[in-house]
């Protein structure tokens, strides 16, 4: 049985693609009562996500949400951009932002007890595990294993986005 963002994804993943947009992440959550939907889109022909790329697939996930209805009670939808300190949720991303620095946080402690892991991406070794140069030397990463992994802004990711190799 699909999750939630899984089922989401199937949902509007094909709607969205349609559109021009590649979904990067979908996250259902909230606290305090008030659930969340958050699903973060970005083109798929790398121009900059606009605020107005954003209304648009926003529009178009709400209809195609209401419709067939998958989350249980009210939320609130909010559709973002990736932002250049990115999530890397895809295999592809490991791969696509490969010489820059990333931050992985694990899903359980390594056998030397880590659970958060900082270094330079090498992209994706032949076992599709994640390739990981940090000060300890190099390291393979079972995707997984992996909890959450985001870009670190550097000044390398700020000039790479400014001149929009990303």
């Amino acid at each position: 049985m699909a999750s939630p963002g899984e089922r989401i994804e199937e949902i509007v993943g094909p709607s969205v693609a349609a559109m021009g947009y590649e979904l990067v992440r979908v996250a259902l959550g909230g606290a305090a009562g008030r659930t969340v939907l958050q699903v973060m889109v970005e083109r798929a022909d790398r121009a900059e996500t606009t605020v107005e790329d954003c209304a648009r697939a926003s529009r178009a996930i709400s209809a195609l949400l209401d419709v067939e209805d998958p989350v249980a009670g009210a939320y609130s939808l909010e559709v973002s951009s990736p932002g250049i300190d990115r999530p890397l949720t895809r295999p592809e991303d490991f791969s696509r932002f490969a010489g820059f620095e990333a931050r992985i946080e694990l899903a359980r402690p390594r056998a030397d007890g880590r659970k958060r892991l900082r270094g330079r991406l090498r992209g994706l070794d032949d076992d599709g595990a994640v390739a990981l140069e940090t000060r300890d030397g190099r390291t393979a990463v079972p995707r997984a294993d992996i909890r959450a992994a985001r870009l670190v802004l550097t000044d390398d990711l700020i000039e790479a986005g400014r001149a929009r190799r990303l």
